[in-house]
């Protein structure tokens, strides 16, 4: 699995234990992240293969979700539980998503110096074997750079007036049109006689 997907060895853990329950939805898990605090927060992304994915699916991957770590118990203290799409400046986690985007604007970080430096900004070219491609601009002139995609430690989309167009043309969404998605979030523990979870906008 892709440390994109999950960083720590926890959300590797985790990544095991929900990633099947996801996929038998028919959907991807394409980032989670367990994050500290008072109340530590899962938050769970996940995608259609295909693209695109609404607030009723996340609601199922929720309940699914919620199901399985009740049964597995992999985390001691109590935690709130999010799932959401992955929004249009959406996190790039797996190799196939630098094809899928390819021709957008992305931001990618490399895990060591690579000719100096560990950020880029550029053009997604693609993929070619296990290396992304991407087109800088060095001084005026358009270069393409192949980063292996081992090095990653980061890459996202840079949210554009051009991106979120597509988005909504792709997803036929009439809003939001404040770039981000809804997400739905819920406590673990919920009983089944308890409200619906609530939408965040």
């Amino acid at each position: 699995m892709s440390d994109l997907i999950a960083k720590t060895a926890i959300d590797r853990r985790l990544a095991d234990i929900v990633g099947p329950v996801i996929e038998g939805l028919g959907f991807e898990l394409v980032r989670i992240r367990l994050m500290g605090g008072k109340t530590r927060i899962l938050q769970i992304m996940a995608d259609r293969p295909d693209g695109g994915i609404g607030v009723d699916e996340c609601g199922d991957i929720s309940t699914a979700v919620s199901a399985v770590l009740d049964v597995e118990d992999p985390l001691e203290d109590n935690y709130v539980l999010e799932v959401s799409s992955p929004g249009i400046d959406r996190p790039l986690t797996r190799l196939k998503d630098f094809e899928m985007w390819k021709g957008w604007e992305a931001r990618v970080e490399t895990t060591e110096l690579i000719d100096g430096r560990r950020r880029f900004k550029g053009g997604l070219a693609g993929v070619e074997g296990d290396e992304v491609l991407i087109t800088l601009d060095e001084d005026g002139e358009e270069v393409t750079i192949g980063l292996k995609f081992d090095w990653l430690s980061d890459a996202k989309l840079i949210l554009t007036e051009e991106l979120i167009a597509e988005m909504l043309r792709q997803k036929k969404v009439a809003e939001p049109t404040d770039g981000q998605f809804d997400e739905i979030e819920e406590i673990d523990g919920d009983e089944d006689d308890e409200p619906a979870p609530e939408t965040k906008h």
